[in-house]
């Protein structure tokens, strides 16, 4: 298992859309292990393959609480089958480190995406899991955090990240 690099907004490749899931043989297996290694060290509650760089329908989940037993998901190749209903939530993102904005999303969905093995399953799911599979689901049609947001705070959002990159590139080894 490794820690992978977290693409941070504006990089161009937190825009492409994932490829579905075709072979789920030990490479696979090998990027979930990373992804979870990746999120819990970040830390973070999800991660879609393409914020580190692989352009693939693929995202892994843990919602769990700090004192709450490990509630590791993976999802291959997900749709929403259902949506109801509307809620407001803080989001944050990895790949837009230290951003937290209200996001309107549904309040409950249902999900049908395959396992880690290629079995399909289907997930209902509300409060914090359905927020962080649609922000996840989002991540792999291309779409990000600050498309949900209005002009004023996208803005806002894309120079706090400008001068964060600026900030990165100047320091010794940075860029």
């Amino acid at each position: 298992m490794a820690i992978r690099t977290i693409l941070h907004f504006p990089d161009k490749r937190l825009r492409d859309a994932g490829k579905p899931v075709t072979d789920f043989g030990p490479a696979l297996q090998a990027l979930i292990d990373d992804m979870a290694e990746t999120m819990y060290a970040a830390p973070g509650v999800g991660l879609a393959a393409t914020q580190i760089g692989e352009a693939l329908q693929l995202f892994v989940v843990d919602c769990a609480g700090e004192d709450e037993p490990s509630d590791f998901r993976v999802f291959i190749n997900p749709t929403f089958l259902e949506k109801q209903g509307s809620c407001t939530w803080e989001e944050g993102c990895l790949s837009f480190p230290g951003v937290q904005e209200e996001i309107d999303r549904a309040a409950k969905v249902k999900v049908r995406a395959q396992d880690r093995h290629g079995a399909w399953f289907e997930l209902e799911a509300e409060g914090l899991l359905a927020i962080a599979l649609q922000h996840e689901f989002d991540h792999l049609q291309g779409v990000l955090m600050i498309d949900h947001m209005g002009p004023l705070k996208k803005r806002m959002v894309q120079r706090k990240m400008q001068k964060r990159g600026d900030a990165a590139a100047a320091e010794p080894g940075g860029g």
